[in-house]
């Protein structure tokens, strides 16, 4: 649906209705993904495409009976016809499977709060129900780029935080995808099958020092979807060759290049270097940005020191409080990789609220309320 975010946006300030035909799953080679729509409002008029033109037709006139007929969401196959190339089918030969549903703004306004984030370059997610009980299906909960819920609830309960955990890590990774819930009387007693509708650009990590740990986080940070930036002044040591997992490589001062580069809320910020000289203004200027995660390496006396220069610098006790230092949870890490493994751990549990724990020390739901 975000395909067409900026129409759907205009027709919900206008608290206009329209059905929505979204793919919702595909097999073959079928011409667009997952998670596109088609919509069409009251007059007829009709925005996007889902197949390339070759099942708009039967897809317009769905929507129309849907529409006018205030009728429940519908679900509809589409396939290559091999007796008559003409009939309506998917003539690249793949299928669609579409859901289609009448979506009346006035009572889901959450949509509107997340559409207007796209149309103004901010992330967000759409977690949109695709399969479950009647009274669920074509639901939807919004979800903004800081992971908050934009309103809109499914059952006020543990559905909602289910699906919003899920959402959450998808909005973090950038990704649109199909996720199965269901089946745990703790968190979602009831089997649902949701498309989470991202707009997001891959969320930052911004590695300073380029020295061996670097190399092992860079290939764990792309692993685990992150755009990844590896930063040093020193340009004999920062080279693409050094770090082939990087998207980038950036010869600079570290607190230079964070002054000019852009952060959100889902950016990481590693600090590697353990040198005063690079660590006191890149890290006085990281606390002070809206990060998801700031960590910085090095011994407990270096972490001493470092608090000491840095409250020197004027960095408040609650910024502070923010830093992850010395990097990293307790796993005993002795190489390069298992420091990696080590880094992004924290950085999963931090982005989740969770506590670290093994989960065996811990009572409750695994997927704990976040």
């Amino acid at each position: 649906m975000l395909n067409i975010a900026d129409t759907l946006h205009r027709w919900c300030r206008e608290a206009r209705p329209f059905a929505l035909a979204t793919v919702v799953d595909v097999t073959g080679s079928a011409p667009l993904p997952v998670g596109t729509s088609v919509a069409v409002d009251e007059d007829g008029n009709v925005v996007g495409s889902i197949s390339g033109g070759c099942v708009e037709g039967a897809v317009y006139e769905l929507c129309r009976h849907v529409l006018h007929d205030q009728a429940a969401p519908q679900r509809a196959w589409f396939g290559y016809s091999d007796e008559d190339a003409f009939a309506v089918g998917l003539t690249c030969g793949g299928e669609l499977d579409v859901l289609v549903q009448r979506i009346d703004p006035a009572t889901q306004p959450h949509l509107s709060t997340a559409l207007a984030a796209v149309v103004h370059g901010r992330p967000a997610a759409v977690a949109h129900v695709i399969d479950g009980p009647d009274r669920l299906v074509g639901s939807t909960v919004g979800l903004l780029g800081d992971g908050s819920v934009a309103d809109g609830t499914l059952d006020g309960g543990p559905v909602d935080r289910a699906v919003a955990d899920q959402a959450r890590a998808l909005l973090r990774a950038g990704r649109t995808a199909r996720i199965s819930l269901g089946g745990d009387a703790d968190t979602c007693p009831e089997r649902l099958s949701v498309l989470v509708h991202v707009s997001a650009t891959r969320p930052r990590m911004l590695i300073f020092g380029a020295v061996d740990f670097a190399a092992a986080l860079s290939q764990a940070g792309r692993f685990l979807g992150y755009h990844v930036t590896v930063c040093d002044a020193r340009p004999v040591f920062a080279t693409a060759a050094r770090f082939p997992h990087a998207d980038e490589v950036v010869v600079d001062w570290p607190h230079r290049y964070l002054e000019r580069t852009e952060v959100d809320a889902r950016t990481a910020v590693c600090v590697l270097t353990h040198d005063a000289k690079f660590d006191i203004p890149l890290l006085r200027l990281a606390l002070d940005l809206p990060v998801g995660y700031v960590g910085a390496m090095g011994s407990r006396r270096t972490h001493e020191e470092r608090l000491r220069l840095l409250r020197e610098a004027g960095v408040s006790e609650d910024q502070l409080a923010r830093l992850c230092s010395p990097i990293g949870l307790d796993l005993g890490a002795g190489t390069p990789e298992e420091t990696a493994v080590s880094i992004t751990a924290e950085i999963i549990a931090q982005a989740n609220r969770a506590s670290g724990l093994p989960l065996s020390q811990r009572t409750g739901p695994i997927h704990a309320q976040r």
